[in-house]
């Protein structure tokens, strides 16, 4: 069985942990205050922003995942949190003689540019302007650059338990519709986010980078629709953008619009991976069935 760190052991890193504990790896997660890790995962008190926290990292480690997210949406934590804590983990590792097999980085298609609903893969350049795109990028490339076997997951929308701001948004009514072209939206559900992980781990020959989204890229527009659908409510009102009253998520429909493209996951496929949740219409409606 292996030896596995978890650095940034969030939600995502969490599920994963509880995945890999069950199979019988030996799991390490990372975090500022661990104790709320559920039984598996050892808890490891550490900050990735800290390196005089790292000086005591488990002994010959088999794996590394870097999940860490950015402490809020400004330059100074996305730098924090995808580039000095990479640098910092990736030091540590090297001054206590560790030899990983692989490195796992969890990314985010925010690193690219393209906003007219093109098709991307992992052949496209990944280019954007915005600070968030291009720490994420400088953290994917100091892991490449590593000497280890370093693989890149670049994640869509993360969706799921705990993660269901659309659900609300269309149950309360503040959800809205954009006239015009569509703004194609990319998502995957945690469990699902934890499978790649763990699927890419142990794959053998992995490619280095994948991108990590279901099978259907869809306009925003249609999921909203079809989960007031579900929920019996009446559809999200189609706005030009502008809000009719405060709190109506035209802030996150702007940013969804700078972000329309279509993700294709046809190499994370082709790689054995099977989806549990292959379109948002699976994964909403086994959330929307837990809640009752």
């Amino acid at each position: 069985m292996a030896r596995i760190l978890i650095a940034g052991c969030g939600d995502v890193g969490t599920a994963l942990g509880r995945n890999l504990s069950t199979a019988g790896h030996d799991v390490w997660g990372l975090k500022r205050r661990p104790l709320d890790l559920p039984a598996g995962i050892q808890p490891l008190a550490a900050d990735l922003t800290d390196p005089t926290t790292l000086a005591a990292l488990p002994a010959a480690l088999d794996y590394i995942v870097y999940s860490a997210a950015a402490a809020g949406f400004g330059e100074e934590a996305y730098q924090s949190a995808y580039v000095a804590g990479v640098r910092h983990l990736l030091d540590a590792l090297r001054q206590a003689g560790q030899q990983p097999k692989r490195l796992l980085f969890t990314s985010s298609t925010s690193v690219y540019a393209q906003n007219q609903g093109e098709w991307v893969d992992e052949d496209s350049p990944a280019e954007a302007s915005g600070f968030s795109g291009r720490c994420i990028r400088q953290g994917e490339q100091l892991l490449w650059d590593s000497g280890w076997p370093a693989v890149a997951v670049r994640f869509g929308g993360i969706y799921g338990p705990g993660r269901t701001r659309m659900i609300d948004s269309v149950r309360d009514g503040t959800a809205t519709r954009s006239a015009g072209p569509p703004l194609y939206t990319n998502r995957i559900h945690r469990d699902d986010c934890a499978r790649v992980l763990e699927h890419l781990l142990f794959l053998p020959e992995p490619a280095p980078l994948y991108l990590a989204v279901d099978d259907d890229p869809a306009p925003l527009n249609d999921v909203l629709s079809w989960l007031a659908g579900q929920l019996g409510v009446p559809e999200p009102a189609l706005t030009d953008g502008s809000p009719a009253k405060p709190g109506t998520g035209t802030r996150e429909v702007a940013a969804r619009m700078r972000a329309s493209k279509r993700c294709r996951n046809a190499r994370l496929r082709a790689s054995g991976f099977s989806f549990r949740y292959p379109s948002y219409r699976d994964g909403y409606a086994a959330l929307l069935c837990q809640e009752h």
